[in-house]
């Protein structure tokens, strides 16, 4: 039932591999938990089975972010089960979330973002590719998935803009700015061909051996370029994500279009960002204000 689940999940619901990754552990340290209790049929599973599943989580130490997200794979699994006729009833519908601590996104600062820019050895073809992809992921805000899957085909540099394809396979046109524009044209003319070895592609990005880039090779070339840049922060792709849609919006953006540009289909998921520039503006007037 687990496997026909992550089947619906790919195939109906159209969620991304990232997502079925995400749901995959924990279903089945669920599933662990019912054998344990000596459970066998989705039948007698009763929301104070899914609760205590929950409490031992909790016992673990998981936080409670992560418990949350174990309670919405189980929710979704089960109102799977009841729209296939195996449940009658959802036993983990009526369980309230545990209260997640709203925590501000950290951002890198223009300052941070250029030394981190300026990181990448110009004089080989991974430093080109490496600014290049720095460059597109500042200037657009993708997430790294859709950085490192980006197909060549999706971005047009003479309109100026990117093709995304997105969470839930939701499509959205991002501009690229000169800047990325830029980068992405001297790789396209000097890069790409000598690292593709003659080997076809569909990818924009691809590694030394002609391939397309990992998710993790990329995220480990991010942190080392941020230790060499001496930024202390804890530099990912999302934090990237994070600054872009702080700096619009300290620029004076509009909310709308930062969250069509990030891809966010609730608008609440991008206000969050509001809270942070009100949070830096804050600390600018204590700073600077003589009555601060």
């Amino acid at each position: 039932m687990l496997d026909q689940f992550l089947h619906y999940l790919i195939v109906e619901k159209g969620l991304s591999k990232n997502t079925i990754e995400a749901y995959s552990p924990g279903l089945n340290r669920f599933l662990d938990h019912l054998r344990e209790k000596g459970i066998r049929e989705w039948g007698n599973v009763t929301k104070f089975d899914v609760k205590a599943f929950l409490l031992s989580l909790k016992r673990r130490g998981l936080s409670a972010r992560t418990v949350v997200r174990n309670l919405s794979a189980i929710r979704t699994f089960f109102k799977f089960l009841t729209q296939e006729g195996i449940l009658e009833a959802n036993p983990s519908e009526e369980l309230e979330s545990p209260k997640v601590p709203k925590t501000l996104p950290k951002v890198l600062s223009l300052k941070e973002v250029e030394q981190l820019l300026e990181q990448p050895n110009l004089q080989t073809p991974l430093g080109i590719r490496d600014r290049a992809m720095l460059e597109l992921l500042y200037a657009t805000g993708m997430r790294v998935s859709e950085l490192t899957r980006l197909p060549i085909n999706q971005i047009n540099l003479e309109g100026g803009y990117v093709l995304i394809h997105g969470k839930g396979s939701k499509d959205r046109i991002v501009p690229l700015g000169r800047e990325a524009m830029k980068w992405v044209t001297l790789y396209l003319k000097t890069t790409r061909e000598k690292l593709s070895k003659g080997r076809e592609s569909a990818f924009l990005f691809i590694n030394r051996s002609g391939k397309g880039m990992s998710r993790q090779r990329f995220w480990r070339n991010l942190k080392a370029l941020g230790q060499r840049a001496g930024i202390r922060k804890r530099v990912t792709p999302h934090l990237l994500r994070h600054s872009f849609a702080t700096h619009l919006l300290e620029r004076g953006a509009d909310l709308r279009s930062v969250q069509m540009m990030l891809g966010h289909v609730d608008i609440s998921t991008t206000q969050i960002y509001t809270h942070v520039t009100r949070e830096r503006l804050k600390k600018v007037h204590q700073q600077y204000h003589p009555r601060g």
